[in-house]
C-alpha cells in the first residue's frame, strides 16, 4: 500500500512513525493495511508525509465527477 511505502522511504519502522504521531503501532498496521482506521487518523498521516494537497486535489478531482460536490462528507 501506498502509505507503508511512504513510510519505508523515510526509513521508519511502524513503531517509529506511531511514535511520531502519538498512534500505536497497530493503528499504522491497519491503516498500512487498509483496515479499521478513521479519515482523521488517515488525514493526520498524510499530513506527516506532506500529502495533504495531493489528496484534497484528489477529492476535488473526483468531486467534479458527481455534481460537483464540495465536501468529502
Amino acid at each position: 500500500m501506498l502509505l507503508r511505502k511512504m513510510r519505508k522511504s523515510k526509513g521508519l519502522s511502524q513503531d517509529e512513525l506511531a511514535e511520531k504521531l502519538s498512534l500505536s503501532r497497530i493503528t499504522i498496521q491497519n491503516v498500512e493495511a487498509g483496515r479499521n482506521f478513521n479519515i482523521d487518523t488517515l488525514l493526520l498521516i498524510l499530513q506527516h508525509f506532506n500529502q495533504l494537497e495531493s489528496f484534497n486535489k484528489f477529492i476535488k478531482e473526483k468531486s467534479e465527477e458527481y455534481d460537483n460536490l464540495d465536501s468529502l462528507y
